[in-house]
């Protein structure tokens, strides 16, 4: 099995004694509640599931000091009214006789799920747990959390594993220093110290009501790049909902399946190799179903496309600008992006900003109210939509000796009804000769089993001469039966159908263009940079949010003559046009492609990590003028481009 599931029921023993309203919604049914739905939909049974074992004293001192260990221990013999007391000692934390267990069952949940990445027995997992650990300190609980479940996962990964460095990143409600623990080093320009400077990067939301736009945006312009730059071995995710919609802590707006696409854009690091701890979330309803979209992505299922306009807000782009800013003199990615520096505004005047919203308020039960909306109508899209394991299907002819595809791949054999393919192919001379016929007849078989959702995504090969003639039936297929939004991402040598409408069905994109060119918002052209930085930053800073901002129903992806890209750029692009259009991907490749190729991306769409890009190397001054160009062209309309806030008359 590709993922793991570390859990123990013991982790719900844990629970308040006595009144203390601040701590009551961290509470058992958190763990109960998120994997009764597990089961629900099916997901835990797809999971190799590992019971969880109680980390050793040892393994808790990697992180936190003896004397603080050793309080802890003393817990399990205290009475109601010692554990009260103890428990008034530090902020917002509740102790039981049973917590030291708990936590211990957490922090090794953790080490377990690394254990099991990093020797290969599974690719990715999620430790169910509790207490939380993100708030501990070395030696105090804090907001609900005992030991640092992923610190201690980090430093035994380094220690036992071999891993090098460390690169922390965290986005959380700040409102300039207001919201708590109230601390000074959570904010923007707070990068580290010494040898670790850069290696810790803040995102301060300074608003509630955060929603999918903006994290996504905070995953393109700020952690992606920096993460690509850096390369890292493993990832480890401290997955708190209190980010969720309707949560009472965090009051901000993700939906849950935001969480499925943040995970996918996080499973093409570190060759797929994803932990996933969790931390808070105290909505049930929000925190369950989250918790189901993350394992959904662990096991490679299609994300549910985004609801909701994808527009950042406004003080989320002061916060991403602010975050480029501080870290731009430490990674070269963001250097040649073309950052702004401005003043942080968290050092502007408190008086200037909005308090947040109060509990019990009317601001904060209209919030409420669209909270369990927005989680009504996702479950009812997936009572329309029921979870099922992705399916790739792959059509080629001159390939088919020599390629090799995963098990749950389906290799097809048939074709489109002659009549219709006849029909499709008086469009173009090209396509009339007989090997072109016959791949023309595949090709139309398989979109149209994508767009009745027989298969979610699937590969199909064209003669070279045909390569464009296919192309525009293509694009022209899907629009006329059943895509009300189809991406085009043609690299190489294609051009765009002369008569296209240009009526906003259709997006575009031509890599490998003669020039950067937009001759209007739905048509894009820029030329294939030449290095990895290059590419990463093509991709992050101006397909994917083109994607997500026109939020697909249909990608095309159209390797054409001369397209250039090696095998992991393409299984990398591929792999991230699986997030905008719910998972449905459709990639044409010219007959006279590598096997290899075809494998490697009839694995990514199936779920599976891009291979690795090599070594980064920085964008050349051309390919970054470029990008700021089209940014420039571009960021008025589609507002996923933007990387800093608009200045304010």
């Amino acid at each position: 099995m590709r993922t793991a599931l570390v859990y123990h029921e013991d982790m719900t023993a844990a629970q308040l004694l006595w009144e203390a309203p601040e701590c009551e919604i961290e509470r058992p049914e958190r763990l109960t509640a998120a994997l009764e739905r597990l089961r629900q939909w099916g997901l835990e049974q797809r999971c190799l599931q590992l019971a969880a074992r109680e980390a050793s004293e040892a393994e808790l001192g990697l992180v936190h000091s003896p004397e603080y260990v050793s309080l802890l221990r003393g817990t399990q013999t205290l009475s109601t009214r010692e554990l009260q007391a103890l428990s008034g000692q530090y902020d917002a934390v509740y102790f039981h006789p049973s917590t030291f267990h708990c936590a211990r069952l957490a922090a090794g949940a953790a080490l377990q799920l690394v254990d099991a990445v990093l020797t290969g027995a599974v690719h990715n997992g999620l430790a169910l747990v509790r207490p939380p650990g993100h708030h501990s300190q070395r030696a105090a609980a804090n907001g609900f959390c005992v030991f640092n479940n992923v610190a201690i996962a980090a430093k035994h990964a380094k220690q036992r594993h071999g891993l090098h460095s460390v690169l922390y990143f965290s986005w959380h409600r700040y409102e300039h220093g207001r919201f708590w623990p109230y601390l000074r080093e959570s904010d923007a320009d707070a990068v580290g110290q010494g040898q670790g400077r850069g290696f810790t990067v803040n995102l301060p939301w300074n608003q509630v009501g955060m929603g999918n736009a903006d994290y996504v945006a905070a995953f393109l312009h700020v952690l992606l790049p920096v993460a690509f730059e850096f390369d890292p071995e493993l990832v480890l995710i401290s997955a708190g909902f209190d980010s969720a919609i309707g949560d009472p802590e965090g009051q901000m707006q993700a939906t849950p399946e935001c969480f499925s696409h943040l995970t996918q854009l996080l499973q093409v690091l570190a060759g797929g190799r994803v932990c996933a701890v969790l931390e808070g979330g105290y909505h049930l309803e929000s925190l369950s179903q989250s918790v189901c979209m993350v394992v959904k992505a662990l096991l490679g299922d299609p994300a549910l496309p985004l609801s909701g306009p994808m527009e950042p807000h406004h003080s989320a782009l002061e916060s991403i600008q602010s975050v480029r800013a501080a870290q731009t003199p430490h990674w070269k990615s963001l250097r040649q992006q073309g950052s702004t520096p401005i003043l942080n505004p968290s050092t502007y005047s408190l008086e200037q900003r909005a308090s947040s919203v109060s509990p019990g308020g009317p601001k904060f039960k209209a919030a409420e109210a669209q909270a369990s909306a927005a989680l009504s109508s996702l479950l009812d899209q997936l009572h329309l939509n029921p979870t099922l394991p992705v399916c790739t299907a792959v059509a080629l002819t001159a390939l088919d000796a020599a390629l090799v595809l995963p098990a749950d791949v389906l290799r097809q054999e048939g074709s489109a009804p002659q009549e219709e393919t006849r029909a499709w192919a008086r469009l173009h001379e090209a396509l009339a000769q007989d090997k072109a016929l016959t791949a023309l007849g595949k090709v139309l078989h398989l979109l149209n089993r994508i767009l009745d959702g027989q298969v979610s995504s699937g590969i199909a090969a064209t003669p070279e001469p045909a390569a464009a003639p296919t192309l525009d039936v293509v694009i022209r297929r899907s629009l006329s039966h059943g895509a009300r939004r189809l991406l085009c991402v043609a690299v190489g040598q294609l051009d765009r159908p002369a008569d296209l409408a240009d009526d906003g069905r259709n997006l575009w994109l031509n890599i490998r263009g003669k020039e950067a060119a937009a001759p209007s918002m739905f048509q894009v052209s820029v030329p294939l940079p030449g290095t990895t930085g290059g590419f990463v930053n093509c991709v992050l800073a101006l397909v994917l949010p083109l994607a997500y901002g026109f939020q697909p129903d249909l990608v095309l992806v159209a390797l054409g003559p001369a397209h250039g890209l090696q095998a992991p750029q393409a299984a990398l692009l591929a792999s991230l046009l699986r997030g905008p259009a719910g998972g449905r991907v459709l990639v044409l490749l010219e007959q006279g492609s590598t096997s290899q190729l075809a494998g490697i991306l009839a694995r990514v769409l199936q779920g599976e990590a891009p291979p690795g890009l090599g070594p980064f190397s920085m964008a050349s001054p051309e390919d970054t003028q470029a990008l700021i160009y089209l940014r420039g062209q571009l960021e008025a309309e589609w507002k996923m481009l933007q990387v800093a806030a608009p200045q304010v008359p």
